[in-house]
């Protein structure tokens, strides 16, 4: 673990993951920290951190690598090789160093699907400039990541408006 920077893990099966994330870049900038977000899951959608993004843009580098929900797959191939490219994208982010703070978004999935094992990311963060603050979000963090983690938040689902019947809401979801 880095003497100054953190590796924080926001994971679980309920809603706030990404949401907790987006809330430590938008501190961050306050601060004026270059922030950098990178999304390997989601794909197609128009979502509002993306318009909010092109206000940060001299500060906040967003970049949205996946092809969609990969358990919805059409061409599981296609993912990995998709998921592979945003990884090393990520690592080659990390090792430059310009950025104080790095969002992995939804990276335990690339894990849980093998398609990067978690000695990999570990191997990454040893190497990671010591001040640069590191958050992970997705479902089914591994114990490696866990136990290397400087704070790992467990979101569980309580309730959904989803059990309900009520679709995702812009602003809200997405």
């Amino acid at each position: 673990m880095a003497a100054d920077g953190l590796t924080m893990i926001f994971t679980g099966n309920g809603k706030g993951k990404t949401t907790a994330a987006l809330g430590l870049a938008f501190r961050a900038l306050g601060h004026g920290w270059p922030v950098a977000v990178i999304q390997f899951i989601k794909g197609s959608w128009h979502y509002g951190e993306l318009e909010s993004a092109k206000r940060f843009a001299d500060l906040l580098d967003f970049h949205v690598m996946g092809r969609g929900f990969t358990w919805k797959s059409d061409n599981l191939a296609k993912d990995i090789k998709v998921a592979r490219a945003a990884w090393d994208f990520a690592a080659a982010t990390i090792l430059a160093g310009r950025h104080r703070l790095v969002i992995l978004d939804e990276l335990t999935y690339l894990v849980h699907y093998d398609m990067v094992t978690e000695e990999e990311i570990l191997a990454l963060f040893r190497r990671k400039p010591a001040e640069m603050h590191v958050v992970i979000t997705g479902r089914h963090a591994g114990p490696g990541l866990i136990e290397f983690a400087d704070l790992v938040t467990e979101m569980t689902e309580v309730k959904h408006p989803y059990q309900q019947g009520v679709k995702a809401q812009q602003g809200i979801e997405f």
